[in-house]
């Protein structure tokens, strides 16, 4: 379906949806079941955007609805992410907010195929020198931790003073990906600078914080600290916090550590996510010789 010239877009002027009606239990419903706030605020802005494509309200939504505008999605350029988000987001409002039974095969809907892209990894050499282009102790820090621990960046934001355990050199991540805890690793080098960095810097309660004292350092600032690195340090290669975390898990793998030792400290709940990085270890690469003039 294409959206004609002129279409309406948005619920006719002068209504408006009750508090109380079902856009206001989905809300409700989702901090019950203590889903993030991420997932929150994707879940009602699908939904209600689903409704202003139609111009209707949710108890009028057809089948033929909801695959018109997953179909708009598709033709705007949306990525397959983001209409399985999309779809996910939908299909849990009607099945758990209207209570319909909702099959996502009932309504002929199939599942965009996500690309599977190999991670990005920097080589050793390479994440040296990002860390020796940082004269910032700080932001020293930041990529020490990235790497040496394989944290994503929310769980680097919101890591307190009080989850580092200085005697065992660990690291307890609480509620990370999925609301779970786990341990994960830490360089005694690395703990070293955090002692030289919480004299200095005086946090009250997370690790990296802002100008303003207990409040933690927000991801953007992270991620322009990560850019500026990487362009100091002259690398190429388009990278992102992620990076460095993909970059700990393969060469943690490449070393000959057990796979399953390396999904405890990732935090993956399936081995498979894992198992990627066995597609992009060097070391592996390196067994296996060309059959080129052998």
């Amino acid at each position: 379906m294409s959206i004609k010239k002129g279409m309406s877009t948005t619920l006719p002027r002068g209504t408006t949806i009750n508090k109380r009606e079902p856009m206001f239990r989905l809300e409700q419903e989702m901090k019950i079941r203590n889903f993030s706030r991420k997932t929150i605020i994707a879940y009602l802005y699908y939904n209600k955007e689903l409704l202003r494509f139609a111009n209707k309200f949710s108890h009028e939504i057809t089948k033929q609805d909801i695959r018109d505008y997953l179909e708009f999605l598709y033709n705007s350029g949306k990525s397959a992410s983001t209409v399985n988000l999309a779809i996910n987001a939908i299909k849990f409002y009607y099945q758990n907010i209207m209570e319909r039974k909702f099959f996502i095969s009932d309504y002929g809907i199939k599942r965009p195929k996500m690309p599977k892209k190999l991670p990005t990894v920097l080589s050793r050499p390479e994440i040296l020198k990002m860390i020796a282009a940082t004269n910032n102790l700080k932001h020293k820090l930041i990529i020490e931790l990235l790497y040496g621990s394989g944290l994503r960046i929310s769980e680097l934001v919101n890591l307190r003073i009080n989850d580092i355990d200085f005697y065992r050199r660990l690291i307890t991540v609480k509620s990370g990906k999925g609301k779970k805890d786990r341990i994960t690793i830490i360089s005694p080098a690395v703990l070293s600078r955090i002692n030289q960095y919480i004299t200095e810097y005086r946090p009250l309660e997370f690790i990296f914080e802002s100008f303003q004292p207990g409040v933690k350092l927000n991801v953007r600032s992270i991620q322009k600290i990560i850019q500026l690195a990487s362009k100091k340090a002259k690398i190429s290669k388009n990278i992102s916090a992620h990076t460095l975390r993909h970059s700990f898990a393969t060469h943690l793998l490449e070393s000959g550590t057990d796979i399953r030792y390396i999904q405890s400290l990732l935090g993956h709940a399936r081995l498979e996510t894992t198992q990627a990085y066995t597609k992009v270890a060097n070391k592996m690469l390196k067994n296996i010789k060309s059959p080129l003039y052998i």
